[in-house]
């Protein structure tokens, strides 16, 4: 299975917290919806982290 990209991450991540902010989701779903976002976000997070990284590391490089 492909990885997916951080734009479909942040669009999957997007479409998890509108379904939760409905508030029409049986407690079981939303559990794992919950569990499903947390998980995407702390990807995203870790993506934008390492593009930080390459930015920096670039950036002194040109010092």
């Amino acid at each position: 299975m492909k990885e997916q990209t951080f734009e479909e991450k942040q669009e999957q991540l997007e479409a998890i917290v509108a379904q939760l902010e409905t508030g029409n989701v049986p407690l079981a779903e939303m559990i794992s919806l919950f569990e499903q976002g947390e998980a995407l976000y702390r990807e995203c997070v870790q993506t934008l982290d390492a593009y930080e990284k390459r930015l920096n590391e670039s950036e002194k490089e040109k010092e």
